[in-house]
């Protein structure tokens, strides 16, 4: 008999306020070490820490919340945050130097994939991390620990 595939999934909406994206960064990294990840766990504090930021930044409207969801299958990591200003959509920029802006960088480093989806009022934007390819593959950089 086959060894059933667990899924887990976390969504949960925050107020856009800074507050709120520690929150979720730390929640994020808790769930996912929780989960059985604990190699991936601060990647993914780091990459809802920078979705969030971009949500609160460039995504907010008064009195709208943004919502974090992440979704763990035994091979992939999903992480979405979504806000409500669709007409808002990051991308991705070569070449562009600029004091800030570092977020989808970051994101772009950590995760295998990332992109955009539009929502009925807003947008999704989402970072997937392959999770066996990682830990068979991921050299250990400096400052991480694990594999």
């Amino acid at each position: 008999m086959p060894v059933p595939q667990l899924t887990y999934e976390d969504k949960l909406d925050y107020t856009p306020t800074a507050r709120s994206v520690s929150l979720a960064r730390r929640r994020a990294a808790r769930l996912v070490a929780e989960w059985g990840q604990g190699a991936v766990a601060g990647d993914a504090g780091v990459i809802v820490s920078e979705l969030a930021t971009n949500a609160l930044l460039h995504g907010s409207l008064r009195g709208r919340l943004f919502r974090v969801r992440l979704v763990m299958n035994p091979v992939l990591l999903r992480i979405e945050v979504s806000d409500p200003r669709g007409e808002r959509v990051p991308r991705k920029r070569p070449g562009v130097i600029s004091t800030s802006g570092y977020g989808l960088v970051l994101v772009d480093g950590l995760a295998d994939r990332w992109g955009t989806e539009p929502r009925t009022v807003g947008k999704t934007v989402w970072a997937e991390v392959e999770l066996r390819e990682r830990a068979a593959t991921r050299p250990c950089a400096p400052g991480r620990s694990g594999g």
